[in-house]
């Protein structure tokens, strides 16, 4: 039973792995994807942990590090968008001080 629910999420994040890759080109989706990644992984290891009877503690301190991986990005994503007006990749210059 539950190696369905491993395939599943191996197609999930395969999912967000591809859209990370093919919508690069704003910032949030970029993010939302991460995010989608992050979750699905959270969801394999929740899976993998409880059939195999370990401890839990460690999912906890996993989601507390997707909490802190999120908060940064959104937090960068409100500077760029503060300091250039949108959050299209393209129109940057990164080079410029």
């Amino acid at each position: 039973m539950w190696y369905y629910l491993i395939i599943l999420t191996l197609f999930m994040l395969c999912m967000g792995l591809y859209a990370f890759m093919s919508n690069h080109s704003h910032l949030l989706n970029s993010l939302l994807s991460l995010e989608m990644m992050s979750v699905t992984i959270y969801f394999l290891i929740s899976v993998v942990f409880t059939s195999l009877g370990l401890e839990l503690f460690y999912l906890l301190f996993f989601l507390v590090m997707i909490v802190c991986e999120g908060v940064l990005g959104l937090s960068l994503l409100i500077s760029l968008v503060h300091s250039h007006g949108e959050d299209y990749f393209k129109l940057f210059n990164f080079i410029q001080c």
